[in-house]
């Protein structure tokens, strides 16, 4: 072809003239730019720009632009050269390209149409009938095609997963070469060989088939996915090249299982990955047992079958194979074969080949199979549990175990798993099979008490270095900086008490009530109104969360009601069945849990009880810290409660009546749970009584030490500075004679400064640590404890004044009396009002008696018996005046009347009623409009209480609660205001 003139090539391929115009604008930015040929055509243009670039360039600058504009002229004309002459290459080319295939084509057309004429016009030899020396050759020539065309028809089946056609083809294959003796010695000299050097390679290839067909046949056996009819050809395949027995059969069979087990236990495991293998496991011991019954069982003479439970496919597919049933019966060929026109040439042997087995296969006995299928379970077994033991170490939650059981029993439930298992497994074993119980549920709980046991531990420890975190804090010295606030409030717990906080109250308080709120709502005012200090709270909170986020977990892997659900019928196992096991593993890892908290506890207070000095140690902070902290777990730790009780629910759980009442009437037997769950409690308590006790101790040593070191000076200047003022009372007496004298006496109505500060400081250091949340057994220790000191101290002065050295001040009467003023003050308020105390203070009693017998006889007889009535009568107004200062050393035992008696007509003030609904506080003492005009009335009926012990209790009528106010009011009569205990709106607010 010729090339084309290159005037209609320019016309073709315009595209390089746009670019160098499009390339020139540039160059008008200045004279230095690039592209000069643009400067070109605008100066041609344009004149007046012409004229304005040469008034603003040299002569110089116009040479080097005009040099640089050429030298881009020329180089886009060298590229317009190279690229037009590249396209025309190209398509020359291209041209001579496709007129050789025209050519080409136009030859082959001509062929084919010569070999069509030539064919029509040959006469055919139609009708003619071949000597026998021709049909042996053509004959021949059939095997020998047939020969080569096996092997591809064996590759073919083995590809469509066609085991059982490939192996007999394979055989027809063998068959062939016998018939055409190409496997003898004297093969390779053969004239078929010689002629057909081929059929040599066909030869060498045929041992490869065998094993390919063989290798994927057991492959297959392998596969746990893989129908009973594919297993039974495969199985059948391998028995015709193998020439094996169904007992062989039974033993591949089941070694191809063992074998995948072993893959899918050696496969990569990673998170949910553990979950398929071990469902993939079940489903291949299941499928396995379901296989081995369809395959390998046969049903004893005189049973009929069930069509169900389908039995001897094996023994079925190899009867049709080897054609002695009549559905194989009709050769190996297949259809696409027996169409070809050589195959009418094929000798009768080939057309009906059967391959055949060398031994009769027998059925196989049932003990035989229940033998050795029970052996190949137990060896199966130990590499199961090896293999998902090693898996469960990666699952690290019960949440996790939890999804795998469940996804095992849906697996196992299954219509397709679960229909006639048990029957199954009673024709082949003999017995009925779990395999969750028989292989994972020991494996499973085991890595249940490993996980339990790992997190409490992790609870246990993290405790542990909380509450060394928060001693180390509460111990720390303050040369360092202000302590926070949290320690302030540690230090004091009155200051928690009386502080306001934006929690106190919950957002919702105007509109919910109490009642209506979940177990676990507190407000800040419950927590201040238990003494529960932020640094209680926050280790209580942090326990709780920990112990929340375990229980969620344990609660996952049982059901979700208290009752425990009843699985559907065709359940393979009871899921929930070892619930109370694991209910119990969590109650006792839980209670070790506490203990091992309450054992850090006791180490801190065994290390802290010989180093606790004055009330400001720092120590005793911790201590206290301690005791508040084991007092107040049970209550600000909601899910410790669960977690021992074992309950699955998410209501607080509440003791049985019948644990409550055990002492009435015939006593139930405790719940082991519940029975747990109050030793628990019981631990705590009594840890924390220890604590309060250390701190006890410390109290009372420290205040007693400093009254016992006032009481004891010998001075007149000691004695003066402890004195109080007295009080004058003027006596009638009746002389001889029979008239009436007057006189006055003085006596002590106020204890000694050192008995205040002593009973004051006492108060102080209660209401700093929360008085009124403190145990009765620890205040009542702590009465006791104060009380044994102050004998041991008053013992010490008799002692001392019972040597009468002569330095020594003496003791007057006026001193005596004071004495005896104070201690039988001291008495009264330091004395227990509970009825368990009854055989200490008669102990009490009995040392008190010989101090005060001590100090009567400093006292003359006879004022004695004049001053004792007015003595009682001072003391008993001193206890009712200090009751409320030292209200929380005397309490409320035995000392103020039931407020449920009915009103006497002397009584001076009455009760506000209060709404039934909800008590907020307490009730109000409401002043009577009569009580002014009865205040001499009242007076009157005061009567001095005297008794011949020296303790001497408040009269319960004017102690009784609004004594006070009824104090003030007859203090305040004169004042015009009206009472805020008259106005109606008080009232009106409860209702």
């Amino acid at each position: 072809m010729a090339a084309p003139p290159r005037g209609e090539a320019r016309k073709r391929r315009p595209l390089p003239v746009p670019k160098m115009a499009a390339a020139a604008p540039p160059v008008r930015a200045g004279p230095g730019a690039g592209g000069g040929a643009g400067v070109v055509a605008a100066m041609a243009a344009r004149g007046a720009e012409a004229e304005a670039l040469f008034e603003a360039h040299t002569a110089a600058e116009l040479r080097a632009v005009e040099r640089r504009l050429r030298a881009g002229i020329e180089q886009k004309r060298e590229e317009l050269r190279q690229m037009v002459g590249e396209r025309y290459r190209d398509l020359i080319e291209a041209a001579d390209t496709i007129a050789e295939m025209r050519r080409s084509a136009e030859r082959l057309l001509g062929a084919v149409r010569g070999l069509q004429r030539g064919g029509t016009a040959r006469p055919g030899p139609a009708g003619t009938v071949r000597p026998p020396a021709h049909q042996s050759f053509y004959g021949a020539a059939a095997q020998l095609k047939l020969l080569l065309e096996v092997p591809e028809q064996v590759w073919g089946a083995v590809e469509g997963g066609r085991y059982l056609p490939a192996a007999r083809l394979h055989l027809l294959g063998a068959h062939l070469r016998r018939q055409l003796q190409l496997d003898t010695p004297r093969a390779r000299s053969s004239a078929v060989l010689a002629r057909f050097p081929i059929l040599l390679r066909q030869v060498a290839a045929a041992s490869h088939l065998r094993s390919t067909v063989l290798q994927e046949s057991k492959a297959l056996l392998r596969c746990p996915t893989g129908s009973e009819q594919a297993v039974a050809e495969a199985l059948c395949a391998i028995m015709l090249l193998e020439d094996s027995s169904p007992r062989q059969a039974l033993a591949d069979f089941l070694l191809a299982r063992k074998m995948a087990i072993q893959q899918l236990l050696n496969q990569p495991h990673h998170g949910a990955g553990i979950k398929a293998q071990v469902c993939s496991l079940m489903e291949l011991l299941s499928t396995t047992l379901f296989q081995a019954h369809a395959l390998f069982y046969t049903v004893p003479e005189g049973v009929p079958p069930e069509p169900a439970l389908p039995c001897g496919l094996l023994f079925s597919t190899l009867e049709s194979s080897t054609g002695q049933s009549p559905a194989g019966r009709g050769g190996v060929l297949q259809e696409d074969l027996k169409l070809s026109s050589w195959f009418k040439y094929l000798p009768e042997s080939v057309v009906e080949f059967q391959p055949a087995l060398r031994t009769l296969a027998h059925p196989i006995s049932q003990e035989y199979l229940r033998e050795t299928l029970q052996q190949w379970i137990n060896m199966c077994s130990e590499d199961i549990r090896t293999g998902v033991r090693t898996l469960l170490v990666y699952v690290k939650s019960m949440k996790g175990l939890a999804g795998i059981r469940d996804a095992v029993w849906e697996l196992l439930s299954s219509e397709s798993s679960s229909h006639s298992w048990e029957a199954v497994c009673r024709r082949l074993l003999g017995r009925p099979v779990s395999l969750w119980e028989e292989l994972l549920q020991e494996l499973f709980l085991d890595r249940l008490q490993t996980l339990t046991k790992e997190g409490f531990d992790s609870i246990s420890s993290s405790s542990k270095q909380l509450l060394a975190a928060a001693l180390q804090e509460l111990e720390a010295k303050g040369g360092s900086g202000a302590p926070s606030k949290q320690i302030q409030l540690e230090h004091d717990v009155s200051l928690f008490l009386w502080s306001e906080s934006p929690g106190d109250l919950p957002g919702d308080a105007a509109w919910v009530s109490v009642g209506q709120r979940g177990p676990f709502a507190r407000s800040g005012l419950a927590m201040k109104a238990q003494a529960l200090t932020p640094c209680v709270q926050s280790f209580c909170s942090s326990l709780d969360s920990k112990l929340k986020a375990r229980l969620e977990d344990v609660l996952s892997y049982l059901p979700g009601d208290d009752s425990v659900p009843k699985e559907p019928p065709r359940s393979a196992f009871d899921r929930f069945a070892d619930a109370g096991t694991v209910q119990e593993l969590l109650r006792d890892s839980c209670v070790t849990c506490v203990q091992h908290l309450l054992g850090c506890v006791q180490e801190q207070l065994q290390s802290a009880q010989s180093q606790l000095d004055a009330p400001g140690d720092a120590r005793l902070n911790a201590v206290l810290f301690m005791a508040r902290l084991c007092q107040a777990l049970p209550e600000l730790c909601p899910h410790l409660q669960r977690c021992v009780l074992g309950r699955a629910g998410g209501a607080e759980p509440k003791e049985p009546r019948s644990a409550k009442k055990l002492g009435k009437g015939k006593a139930q037997e405790v719940p082991p749970e519940l029975a747990k769950w109050q030793g628990v409690k019981a631990e705590l308590l009594q840890q924390s009584l220890v604590a309060y006790q250390l701190w006890s101790s410390a109290v009372t040593k420290a205040l007693v030490q400093c009254f016992t070191h006032t009481l004891l000076l010998d001075t007149a200047g000691s004695v003066l500075a402890t004195a109080t003022n007295w009080d004058e009372i003027e006596i009638q007496e009746e002389t001889e004679s029979g008239s009436s004298v007057t006189s006055k006496i003085r006596l002590p109505v106020q204890p000694s400064w050192h008995v205040q500060c002593l009973l004051f400081s006492l108060c102080q250091e209660v209401n700093r640590v929360g008085g009124h949340t403190l145990p009765k057994v620890t205040l009542q220790e702590l009465l006791r404890s104060c009380m044994a000191e102050v004998l041991a101290a008053y013992g010490k002065l008799v002692e001392q004044k019972q040597e009468k050295r002569p330095d020594s001040f003496p003791l007057t009467q006026s001193r005596a009396l004071q004495l005896l003023y104070d201690l039988r003050y001291l008495s009264i308020i330091l004395t227990a009002k509970s009825e368990d105390t009854k055989p200490s203070r008669i102990k009490q009693d009995s040392g008190i008696e010989k101090v005060i017998d001590f100090l009567e006889g400093h006292i003359d007889p006879f004022d004695l018996d004049v001053f004792t009535p007015h003595l009682n009568s001072n003391l008993n107004r001193l206890v009712q005046r200090t009751s409320v200062l030292f209200g929380l050393l005397t309490g409320t035992e035995n000392q103020y009347t039931s407020r449920g008696g009915a009103l006497s007509s002397q009584e001076l003030h009455n009760i506000l009623p209060l709404a039934s609904s909800q008590i907020r506080f307490g009730l109000l003492p409401l002043s009577m409009s009569s009580s002014r005009k009865s205040k001499s009335t009242a007076r009157s009926t005061e009567r001095v209480q005297g008794q011949a012990a020296a303790a001497v209790l408040p009269r319960e009528d004017e102690a009784r609660p609004g004594s006070l106010f009824r104090q003030l009011l007859t203090d305040d009569e004169d004042t015009a205001a009206p009472s805020l205990f008259k106005l109606g709106w008080l009232s009106g607010m409860t209702k």
